[in-house]
Order: structure tokens, then sequence, then C-alpha cells
């Protein structure tokens, strides 16, 4: 099934089960923020992999997340502070006009059950994000608490895991391309494990 909606192309990638917070200051967004609030409150956020997020003349991907905004507060000079949410994966069937703001016909994409063997996948994935957190600690970079829970549902806290990792949009990108469940928790573990060795190597001042 395919459906329209509101899209909001973004310099990041937004996994399903991750938050997003936004602050919408362009014209078209503030548009669009109020159209969503008015209705569902879903749009679908693509990562930008080549140009700018203001002004247009960016290069999109097909993959995506859609968000739906939790909260929001509008400024007296009209910018909106968004709290937003994934919610499930989709990919761009086609491109709309453009006006009032990006717009797009998307595909929500059903995600492959829970493998009863992707466990262990989960646990290393696990360990490894939480090791590149306390490294960043240590090098007083900003990251989430050391021990930030995730949720009992593991699908939910495999993707939370994913949103936590201190990955580039490319790599977040490639992780979102992964429909396998314990495949994606293996490319998790082994590019949070490659950022692991360039964070001790920081750390031992190389």
């Amino acid at each position: 099934m395919s459906e329209v909606l509101a899209m909001f192309p973004l310099g990041t990638v937004l996994f399903p089960h991750g938050y997003l917070p936004l602050h919408v200051f362009e014209d078209r967004y503030r548009r669009l923020t109020h159209d969503c609030l008015a209705g569902d409150r879903r749009f679908g956020v693509v990562l930008i992999d080549r140009g700018h997020e203001v002004g247009g003349g960016d290069h999109r991907t097909d993959l995506g997340t859609v968000a739906e905004i939790v909260q929001a507060q509008e400024a007296p000079d009209g910018r909106w502070a968004l709290a937003c949410v994934g919610r499930s994966r989709l990919r761009v069937v086609e491109w709309l006009e453009e006006a009032p703001y990006p717009r797009a016909t998307v595909e929500i994409l059903d995600e492959a059950p829970w493998p009863p063997d992707a466990g262990d996948a989960l646990a290393v994935a696990e360990r490894t994000v939480r090791r590149s957190l306390a490294l960043r600690a240590e090098l007083d970079e900003p990251t989430p608490p050391i021990d930030v829970p995730v949720g009992p549902d593991p699908d939910v806290a495999a993707w939370q895991l994913a949103s936590l990792a201190p990955l580039g949009p490319l790599d977040r990108q490639r992780l979102l391309a992964v429909d396998d469940p314990t495949e994606r928790l293996r490319v998790l573990a082994a590019l949070t494990d490659e950022e692991c060795t360039v964070l001790a190597q920081r750390l031992a001042g190389f």
C-alpha cells in the first residue's frame, strides 16, 4: 500500500523508535508543521546524502522513516520546536511537487519478524554500543548516559541501540537499509566496534 506524506529531508537518519528533536524555521516547514498537527501528525524523514537542508537543491535517499510529532511548541516568531519519534521505515515511490513543501508517494515497509536466534546478536550489539558511549564519556564528548535504558521488546531495543551508536549518517543509512534483524545487529556491532577502536586510539593519544 502506498500513501502521500509530507517529507522533511534532513542531514541525519531517523530510525524506527528513535527520537528526533527538530527546530523548524523555514517557511515551508512551518507550513508542513501546521498541516501535520492538523492531521495525523506524521511526516517522512529521508537523508540528504548530498547538498544542504536549507534552500533546496539537495539529493535525497529513497529509504527513510515515518516520524510522528509527539510534542510541539510554537515560538512567538512562528518557529517551532518539535519532538518526534520514528514509527516505521518507508520507501519513496515518487517525489511530488515541492510546493508548499516536499511531498512524496511512499510505501510503508513491513518489518521482518524477530528471529528466535537474534538474542545473542542483540547482546553483542548492546555491549559494543555501551562501550562506545563509555569511551566518548572519557573523551568528554556529548553522549547519552552509559546506562541509558532501552525497551524490553527486543525489536524496539535493537532500533534504539542503533540510535544511540555514535555513527555517521552514511553508516546509519546503511543500517536502516538492512531488512533482517539479526544481520542488522551484526552490522551495528561491527560498525560500532570500528568506532570504538578510533575512540580508544584517541584516548591513548594516537
